[in-house]
């Protein structure tokens, strides 16, 4: 691991020296950043975006790290001592440190896994339908004739927009909490 505190990353983050410390951090398995500032931090997590091309994660739990939060690509909130600022500014909000390995290997596993299903849930409804409506052309001559009154296209819109993705979202677990605590590694797939 590395640790650098706030005076050496200064001098870290000008131009000179970026790509020397990004090939540095690149090596470690964990870099910590102790007493920077606001702007230091939320240029350190621009610069880790932008030259790595990396996922960020932005964890704070006061005013000081709400810029570093928005500049990250998913900003977590620990609500405290010091304030709701960093929870007003995030993405997601815990209590206490501690619940960020459930929430990054639990909730964003099941998270994901229900958004690429429901990607491909969507795809299928709309190809059905749209697929429906292009037969329908053949039927009546390209005339434009609508197929179903309007209050039906509502009601389909309702039932296979709306439903399933609350039901799925809600009943779907493809591995159990337990299981994604014990193996971090079903994170990676």
């Amino acid at each position: 691991g590395l640790v650098i505190d706030g005076r050496t990353l200064e001098h870290v983050l000008h131009d000179s020296l970026q790509n020397i410390f990004l090939e540095l951090t690149e090596k470690c398995r964990a870099v910590v950043c102790c007493q920077a500032t606001p702007l230091q931090k939320s240029v350190l997590v621009k610069l880790v975006r932008s030259k790595l091309k990396a996922m960020t994660l932005a964890v704070g739990d006061g005013a000081n790290d709400v810029s570093m939060i928005q500049v990250a690509d998913t900003g977590v909130g620990i609500s405290g001592q010091e304030g709701m600022q960093a929870v007003m500014a995030s993405d997601f909000a815990i209590s206490q440190f501690r619940h960020l390995r459930k929430l990054l290997l639990v909730h964003g596993h099941w998270c994901y896994t229900r958004l690429t299903n429901m990607v491909l849930y969507y795809f299928y409804k709309n190809v059905a339908y749209v697929n429906l409506l292009f037969w329908y052309q053949f039927f009546c001559g390209f005339s434009g004739t609508s197929m179903t009154d309007y209050w039906i296209l509502i009601l389909f819109n309702l039932l296979f927009t709306s439903v399933p993705p609350i039901i799925y979202g809600v009943l779907d677990k493809d591995v159990s909490a337990e299981i994604l605590m014990e193996l971090p590694q079903l994170y990676k797939m």
